[in-house]
């Protein structure tokens, strides 16, 4: 006989332990149910651990939204819960006088957001990065660097000490819609059924599979699924740079940038690979198309200073050369299916995101 709960939360990334917190500490019960062994396993542990401005975004997106909500959010909480995390500010850089009237452009956008960039001549530039050769470049004051593994374990504890509760090993295999609630098949050593009143799909890589392994689930209405993967080079030598610095984007990518972890070290990343598979090796030929991309900016980066680092893969919801879409928050008025909630396409900013999303999805279970 299945086991009854109140909410279940597919996925334990840093989306899905915001969204566990949101609901367990408004009074709800709540199970976790995590295919792996342990938290933000995926894409929540390989990513560039920014906490971003909300620059990017179109005016009126829920993205761009979430994104500088979240911001906001994000500082004043890791302050409080002593998560470590430093404000370090980033560079949007024009290397060539052809970029500087985008660079104005992206200006005037991101102030139509609500977020203000500093505007910098070269000099500037220089003073504040002297290894970056640019002919003019944006400041992002409220830019800033994360431990991702401490903010979502800070999740965890806020959402256990309301009562919720983690299942680690405990994929769901697949589930149905019954007149009582979602029945969700788990797998793991020792196989179960639960039927669930509210069901918020936040598997992110597997989220649209998922979805469609939900019998009564529209398969219409479930996005195909691409996946996305950026490697990283990590820097030997001296650290040359204090700030985070940004070529102009291109398209629906923001380039090949410069990450500072919490220690100073620099790393680049991430590209953009289309795969088929989770393969998570990083090949070290691509480091030719890194010393290209990096040297625009950085000219004096020296041959064989880059080294493999990680990777990470986005669940994307478009293809290549299709406009990136806006994160997909998706219930029952978008589906039919009571009590259902699937979160597709959450990739970068979802990190920063991630407390505005679980604010949302409990604004939809209300």
């Amino acid at each position: 006989m299945a086991e009854r709960v109140d909410c279940v939360v597919i996925g334990a990334g840093v989306v899905g332990l915001a969204v566990a917190r949101a609901l367990a500490m408004s009074g709800r019960e709540v199970i976790v149910l995590e295919a792996a062994d342990a938290i933000g396993t995926e894409t929540s542990s390989r990513n560039s651990e920014v906490i971003h401005a909300g620059i990017y975004y179109p005016k009126g997106s829920f993205k761009g939204k979430a994104c500088v909500e979240g911001k906001n959010w994000l500082y004043d909480y890791c302050s409080r819960r002593g998560v470590p995390h430093a404000n370090l500010g980033k560079l949007i850089v024009a290397s060539a006088d052809s970029q500087v009237a985008r660079l104005r452009e992206l200006q005037a956008k991101a102030a139509d957001l609500g977020v203000e960039l500093q505007w910098l001549d070269r000099r500037e530039v220089e003073r504040m990065e002297p290894a970056v050769n640019a002919v003019a470049g944006l400041f992002s004051p409220t830019t800033g660097v994360i431990d991702s593994h401490s903010l979502m374990l800070a999740y965890q504890g806020d959402a256990e000490d309301a009562g919720a509760m983690i299942a680690f090993l405990s994929p769901v295999t697949g589930g149905a819609v019954r007149a009582a609630g979602i029945l969700l098949r788990v797998g793991g050593a020792e196989p179960m059924e639960i039927v669930a009143r509210t069901v918020v799909n936040s598997a992110g890589l597997h989220a649209c599979p998922l979805a469609a392994s939900i019998e009564g689930m529209p398969k219409d209405r479930i996005p195909k699924h691409w996946y996305a993967k950026g490697n990283y080079f990590s820097v030997l030598g001296k650290q040359p740079f204090t700030h985070l610095v940004y070529p102009m984007p291109e398209a629906s990518v923001l380039g090949v940038h410069v990450t500072l972890d919490l220690g100073g070290q620099c790393k680049f990343g991430p590209d953009l690979e289309w795969v088929d598979d989770l393969n998570y090796d990083v090949d070290p030929g691509r480091a030719d198309a890194f010393y290209a991309a990096v040297r625009t900016y950085y000219p004096d980066l020296k041959d064989e200073a880059l080294q493999p680092s990680y990777a990470g893969i986005r669940p994307k919801i478009h293809g290549p050369h299709e406009p990136q879409p806006d994160f997909m928050l998706q219930g029952p008025a978008d589906h039919g299916v009571p009590g259902l909630i699937n979160l597709f396409g959450i990739e970068s900013p979802g990190l920063t995101s991630s407390p505005a999303i679980a604010a949302a999805v409990l604004r939809m279970t209300n």
